[in-house]
């Protein structure tokens, strides 16, 4: 399997100095680097004599290590050995954590500073305190860059009063850049390529475009069921809507084909964000956070709105029949081709027809069978230049969000 190798010149590792095995072994890679930054950039005697190595030499480790991220995701790799020495790891392994995600291995041959044959390594390696100013010096690096596919773009319902801020995200003005996560995809996990540091660098912009920023932003841990945590309860280990009466946080719920849901009472000033998948519509997930509203908080369900955001359509989801019979017991529009050997289910239909068996007014939900209101609800799967899909675009998927937060009084302010 085809892999890269690091060569760690800023910390003090050259080929003479990872000895004769190591060289015999990386020999045969195509993928070499070599990583110079801007220090050894001129410097370094073998920078001069190594042509076939690529050579990371921009003005920060940050920015290096993106450039290598780059090249490894281009030429579809995922293994990356790198010689360095024992503070090199240390600080190496920092960068890696915030670039790089458990899609990578990384394997570290180390070579103690101490065996170090030639001058300019024994002379480089870095004698501050290891990983110092890593996480600051990529959140530098990650602000800097341009965005893509256009400006932040956020889509808001007309439904919610003014007393609260809301949206719901698009795929635009982010930085992520693998094309089924470009650019501003909100969620980073162990499997896909997207790693946190870029995930919060997307956050940040979009808390900046929609004028939440600097306050938390509470995603609910999804387990595509229908637990529900009042915030400032203990915290689940994983659920999938989440409530409070507090300002000065931003509650949200992911969505990628799955329904962000939004719930707001203007008269309790009282707000809950749900994640509704086909697991979770089934097992009742929208009216479980509409029922902690109410007995957490004392809320009227006849005050709740509520605002669907992008998902998919039943023009693209379908299921197992034997899946699909658990929306037909909801109502039989939910499944409009029953016999099909796949058929199509509507789960959106399916949350309003429980929302409004719960006693949530039908004039208070605003989804796809609105048409007097700007749409929140378009098929993620049907707009691939606006939304990610995990039906469209497979297992590296990107994920949009909805958010909402109770805006501060002047008083408060």
């Amino acid at each position: 399997m085809s892999r890269a190798v690091l060569l760690d010149l800023i910390h003090g590792c050259c080929p003479t100095c990872a000895g004769p095995s190591l060289l015999e072994e990386s020999a045969s890679d195509p993928h070499v680097f070599l990583l110079s930054g801007k220090r050894h950039r001129d410097n370094h005697p073998f920078l001069s004599s190594c042509r076939s190595a690529q050579v990371l030499d921009s003005d920060s480790t940050a920015e290096c290590l993106y450039r290598l991220k780059q090249t490894v995701d281009r030429r579809d790799l995922s293994s990356v050995t790198v010689l360095t020495t024992p503070q090199g790891r240390e600080v190496l392994v920092r960068y890696q954590q915030l670039l790089f995600t458990a899609a990578y291995t990384f394997h570290y041959k180390v070579r103690s500073v101490d065996n170090l044959a030639c001058p300019s390594c024994s002379g480089s390696a870095h004698t501050g305190s290891p990983g110092e100013g890593v996480q600051e010096e990529v959140s530098v690096f990650l602000q800097q860059l341009p965005a893509l596919k256009g400006d932040v773009t956020v889509l808001t319902s007309t439904l919610i009063p003014d007393c609260f801020g809301h949206g719901f995200s698009t795929r635009s003005g982010g930085v992520s850049y693998a094309p089924t996560l470009s650019s501003m995809n909100l969620f980073s996990s162990r499997g896909r390529r997207d790693p946190g540091a870029v995930v919060a660098e997307n956050r940040r912009r979009l808390a900046l475009h929609a004028g939440f920023h600097p306050k938390p932003l509470h995603l609910v841990k999804v387990n595509h069921g229908s637990d529900v945590w009042v915030l400032g309860k203990a915290e689940p280990e994983s659920y999938d809507g989440i409530v409070t009466d507090q300002t000065g946080v931003v509650v949200a719920a992911p969505g990628a084909d799955c329904m962000p849901i939004l719930f707001a009472d203007p008269v309790s000033k009282v707000i809950g964000a749900a994640h509704a998948g086909w697991r979770g519509t089934l097992m009742g997930v929208a009216m479980a956070t509409v029922e902690a509203m109410v007995t957490e908080f004392g809320c009227k369900v006849s005050d709740i709105v509520v605002a669907v955001g992008p998902s998919v359509g039943a023009c693209c989801f379908t299921k197992e029949r034997e899946e699909a019979r658990g929306f037909i017991s909801i109502h039989p529009d939910c499944v409009p081709d029953p016999e099909s050997v796949r058929p199509h289910v509507d789960i959106r239909l399916a949350n309003r027809i429980l929302l409004q068996k719960g006693g949530i007014l039908p004039e208070h939900i605003h989804d796809d069978a609105v048409t007097d209101r700007p749409s929140v609800t378009p098929c993620t799967s049907c707009h691939p230049e606006l939304f990610f899909s995990h039906v469209r675009d497979g297992p590296n998927f990107g994920t949009q969000v909805g958010f909402l937060w109770i805006k501060e009084t002047a008083e408060q302010t």
